[in-house]
């Protein structure tokens, strides 16, 4: 954990995993050259994770329901950079748009919004500007007492790496580690056009969490540049 102050509280509950093994070289054409590519024996992955966001808030104030809780789909992929891992966000979607707004503005990530719909067994979206839906149907299973390698390594991540416009952000996160159920998919549409020859098929691995509480600290901005020394 850093060793200043975090800075955000939030909760991220009810969350439904789906994990891809893709193409090195297709998904190198999303990735900003100044971060490598994490593999897991070889092979790189890009998960989808549904979820819904909860009582985010700054240290000191409360949550304001209206604002802070939303539906939240975010497409990630595994970077690291300076011998530290993390995440890389393809795609941020959230299911307010005043909600979207205030999150990109103030983390520079990139929010935008979708109409969302979940219920108890059913995920669903959809964005008009870029054709992307998703429809997710569900029955959750028992508890895994005791998760592989793989499934730590898509799951335990505690920092976050996004381009911005002249650097390269990076957001520390911690929490408990997710506790995992098995996910029975009974129908899964997934379109989203851009992304059509990086996901294909069924997923590789499912699963479902009920959620983690996180604290996040503030955003680091390095140049580029600095990222590029890194990996020279």
């Amino acid at each position: 954990m850093p060793n200043d102050n975090w800075k955000f509280y939030q909760e991220w509950n009810n969350a439904i995993f789906l994990h891809w093994q893709v193409e090195l070289s297709e998904l190198k054409k999303f990735v900003p050259k100044e971060l490598e590519i994490d593999l897991f024996e070889g092979k790189p992955w890009v998960s989808v994770v549904a979820f819904t966001m909860q009582k985010i808030r700054p240290k000191n104030l409360p949550a304001f329901p209206p604002i802070s809780n939303f539906d939240e789909i975010n497409i990630r992929t595994y970077v690291k950079t300076d011998n530290k891992t993390g995440v890389y966000f393809l795609s941020i979607e959230g299911g307010k748009s005043l909600s979207c707004k205030i999150a990109k503005g103030m983390s520079e990530l990139p929010y935008r919004f979708s109409k969302i719909k979940r219920t108890k067994n059913q995920y669903k979206s959809h964005n008009s500007e870029f054709n992307d839906k998703m429809n997710i149907q569900f029955e959750i299973g028992k508890k895994i007492t005791k998760k592989t390698e793989l499934e730590n390594w898509l799951t335990e991540r505690y920092a976050l790496f996004q381009d911005a416009k002249n650097s390269i952000n990076e957001f520390e996160i911690h929490h408990l580690e997710w506790s995992i159920n098995e996910l029975d998919l009974k129908e899964l549409e997934f379109n989203y056009p851009r992304f059509n020859k990086l996901i294909k098929n069924k997923p590789n691995k499912i699963q479902y969490s009920k959620g983690v509480k996180v604290i996040a600290w503030g955003k680091k901005k390095k140049g580029k540049t600095d990222y590029n020394n890194i990996k020279e």
